[in-house]
This record gives structure tokens, sequence and C-alpha cells, in this order.
């Protein structure tokens, strides 16, 4: 469910929006799932999906840059932009600005190797950087660190319970008999990318099932228990970003709801004409 300051979008209105279809098929979950969706304006709906979008487009892109799964004990980095510590995390250097380092990592990805988490980190901050004013970007993340889950409290990643799942959502496959041998198989952090396909680094795009079988093939030999997709959801705080939006920045066409059409409302639902 869909709500724009407390009025509920009916289904005409984003039918007629004539969203692209990345954002037509997030906007189709977002009505489908009980779980309810809430916007300052529509402006605020525009920005999370444009953010969503890139989401999927840097897993994509991260899939073909060359950059390698690699454990904490042998990641690497390109030391132009980052200092390598001995728990394998990335510490930018004095004087660059995290909007290169970031976009290093696409640019040469051959230069880098890391394991998952820190992989959807790095999906979220490119999305982010393609979608807020550069100068906040390097602001808010000044002193930015690469290392598993860790990442600066402005980007905003929190995690729910549920099964709300959404195209540029982080989800995580478990697998509980994992082999001692290869403990970095206990699970994988993936993109979801909709369609029921996921971005895992060191797996790449496979459907919920293909990520499950890459897993069930690094359990110990006397498992008897399969990996499984947890009921969880870990996402940005896009309305929170949406106060660093740029302006200019992203050339990607927008759908002006409330410029192109008049909205009406009957109860509490908003339709358009």
């Amino acid at each position: 469910m869909i709500k724009i300051r407390n009025y509920t979008l009916n289904m005409n209105f984003l039918q007629q929006a004539a969203f692209n279809n990345e954002q037509q098929e997030i906007l189709d979950f977002m009505v489908k799932y009980p779980k309810v969706y809430s916007y300052d304006s529509f402006e605020q709906l525009e920005f999370e999906l444009a953010v969503r979008e890139d989401v999927v487009e840097s897993a994509r892109a991260l899939l073909k840059s060359g950059a390698t799964f690699e454990t904490f004990a042998t990641s690497y980095c390109n030391p132009l932009f980052w200092t390598l510590n001995s728990q394998g995390a990335f510490i930018i250097k004095r004087g660059i600005r995290p909007s290169d380092a970031i976009e290093d990592i696409y640019q040469n990805g051959r230069l880098y190797g890391f394991e998952c988490a820190t992989a959807i980190v790095i999906c979220f901050y490119r999305a982010v950087l393609k979608n807020i004013d550069r100068f906040q970007f390097d602001r808010i993340f000044y002193g930015m660190i690469l290392y598993d889950w860790h990442f600066d409290d402005d980007l905003g990643i929190f995690t729910t319970r549920g099964n709300d799942f959404l195209p540029g959502d982080c989800l995580y496959f478990n697998n509980p008999d994992f082999d001692p041998e290869t403990p970095h198989w206990r699970g994988e952090n993936t993109i979801y990318l909709g369609e029921d396909l996921h971005f895992a680094h060191g797996i790449g795009i496979k459907d919920g099932e293909g990520i499950i079988e890459a897993l069930n093939k690094y359990r110990r030999p006397s498992a008897s228990q399969s990996a499984y997709l947890l009921p969880q959801v870990t996402r940005l705080d896009f309305n929170y970003l949406f106060n660093y939006r740029s302006l200019s920045q992203n050339t990607r066409p927008k759908k002006k709801i409330s410029n192109r059409y008049a909205a009406g409302q009957i109860g509490d639902h908003l339709y358009l004409s």
C-alpha cells in the first residue's frame, strides 16, 4: 500500500502515471504488499524509485567490473584511493573524495577484491551517489570505510523482518550447515533485482533456487538442512536521503505526476483524471 500525505494511491493513479518498466514493477509490489509505504510528497516516491533502480543497475555493473570475491583475509583494493588494514577494511585516503573512490571500484574493478556484505554497501553508496548532490555525498560520507556491514549512519541502512521484497533491497540466504572449512559461505547477501533474480557477489546473478544450490555446495559432509532465504529485508532510508537529493545531476526523465494529472480525492484514496 502506498500513501502520499496519508492518502492511499489508487491503482488507476499509478497506471496512468506512465512509469518505466523497472519502476512500475516496484510500484506493483508496493501496492500488493500489506505494508504501508508512506511519503510526504510525490517527489519522495519518485526519488525512492530512482535510487532503487540505480541499486539494481549498480549491482549489475559491479558484476561486470572485474571485482572479485575475497575473504577479509585476502581482500585487496586500489592503493591510490584506499588503505587496506589488517582486518581487510578499506579506509579512504586523506584528500580523496568519497565519490571518486566509489566510482573507481567500478572503473578499475580488477584492482578490488572483497566479500559479499561489502559489495552490498558499495552498491548502495553508488546508487545514492547517482541521486544526491555530489558535494553533499562527499561531505556526509567523509572518512569512508568499506568493511563488512560497516557504513556511515547517513546511509541509513536498516533491516526489518518480513517478506515485502522490492527490487533494490538486500536479502540474506542463510546456510546453517556450512562447512567449517569455508565459513565465508555461512550465508550470502544479495541485491534483489526483481523477477526472482538476485545479484550475489562471488556467485553471480541467479534466481532464488540458484543461490540456494550454490550455497548447498559448501555445506559440511553431514549436512541435513538446506540453505534458505531469511524473512528479512535490508534497505536504505530513502526518505531521509531525499533531503540531499540532486536537482540536476540525474538526467533520467522524471514522471511529474502532480504536474501532468489532476489528482482527485474520494474518501482516503487519490485518483487521476
